[in-house]
């Protein structure tokens, strides 16, 4: 429910957001000035409207689905669907074509049978006990999860598909488990490669950035690639099975932990990265000349500055953890976040 209002409210124009806030703050001054209007009106009032919208909205996306929009973007993250709304915007393409985001990060977890709802719920309870993430958002991991999926399932059959992927793990699993989604469907599907397509057509001062994902690329950026890659490229029917062949290869499993070596997805322990961790908290410590606990989000932050694989912080706030648990460091703090608990080498 939590992403379902979230993606509600993105979706409305700032003269739709002000009108809904000036509504609710007139009712709220009407109660608190007990004007005659209670609370219990107040709360029935909230709920009508709140019902009403989303009546309004999902008639308003379903309308658009099938006879505004002709092409569908599949974007793996919030940020670069972010990024890539504006890119759109200002290409004047924004009523044309519509985005789809898995807001997910495809590069941890496990991901055994999760085109089927037990592989969801285990990718779910391994993300709830070993990943800290708000709990508004694992509210309805599962229930979202599986929307989303649906979603890109019944993707209108005109409606041309572009998945946006780079050179790393999580995008290109992603890419995989879409095309599985979409093994039935007789829509022409493309890939845009960001890697490739940013080395060719993007401005680019920096000369040894490489991005690591999507979402290391600002929307002017994206509106350059899309403007001279048009749909990127084009996927054959043996390239859609050939991809097909890996997500069922590699949705067996067990591994919790994948990273991108020799254009390949490799599966790995989830200690990969412990001795790496290791040795930056030993490097922390040299540099300060002494044992002093040290912030873990500090070395969260130095990890991932250094590494070339997209894993997101937490997951490497969770080898934190675990590295604390098997005595290797010491703590002081609450680890319920990385900001609240710093560690040092036992």
């Amino acid at each position: 429910m939590f992403h379902e209002i979230k993606e509600m409210l993105n979706h409305l124009e700032d003269e739709e957001l002000r009108s809904l806030l000036a509504q609710f703050f007139l009712r709220m001054q009407l109660v608190e000035e007990r004007k005659g209007y209670s609370e219990q009106q107040f709360f029935l009032d909230i709920k009508k409207t709140y019902n009403e919208l989303l009546a309004y909205k999902k008639e308003q996306a379903n309308n658009e689905l099938h006879t505004q929009f002709h092409t569908t973007h599949i974007v793996f993250g919030d940020s670069p669907t972010g990024s890539l709304k504006i890119a759109l915007k200002k290409l004047g393409l924004d009523q044309q074509e519509r985005i789809i985001t898995f807001s997910d990060l495809f590069s941890i977890g496990p991901i055994w049978h999760l085109h089927n709802a037990q592989g969801i719920t285990n990718r779910f309870e391994w993300l709830r006990t070993n990943i800290n993430i708000d709990d508004d958002v694992l509210f309805d991991y599962e229930d979202y999860f599986e929307r989303t999926s649906l979603n890109i399932e019944q993707t209108p059959s005109q409606h041309q598909i572009i998945i946006w992927v780079g050179e790393n793990a999580h995008e290109q699993t992603g890419l995989r488990y879409v095309l599985y989604l979409l093994k039935e469907k007789t829509n022409n599907i493309y890939i845009m490669h960001t890697n490739e397509a940013y080395k060719i057509h993007v401005d680019r001062p920096e000369i040894d950035f490489t991005p690591r994902n999507m979402g290391e690329l600002s929307s002017e950026q994206l509106k350059q690639i899309y403007e001279n890659e048009n749909l990127g490229h084009a996927l054959t029917q043996t390239e859609r099975k050939a991809f097909e062949q890996q997500w069922e290869k590699l949705c067996e499993g067990k591994e919790v932990l994948r990273i991108w070596e020799s254009h390949q997805i490799m599966s790995v322990s989830e200690t990969f990265y412990d001795e790496y961790i290791i040795q930056t908290v030993k490097k922390l410590h040299q540099e300060k000349k002494n044992n002093d606990f040290i912030k873990s989000a500090r070395i969260i932050g130095e990890v991932i500055g250094h590494l070339d694989q997209s894993v997101g912080d937490q997951f490497i706030e969770y080898r934190v953890r675990r590295l604390i648990v098997d005595g290797i460091f010491d703590m002081e703090g609450v680890p319920k976040a990385m900001r609240y608990y710093s560690v040092k080498i036992r």
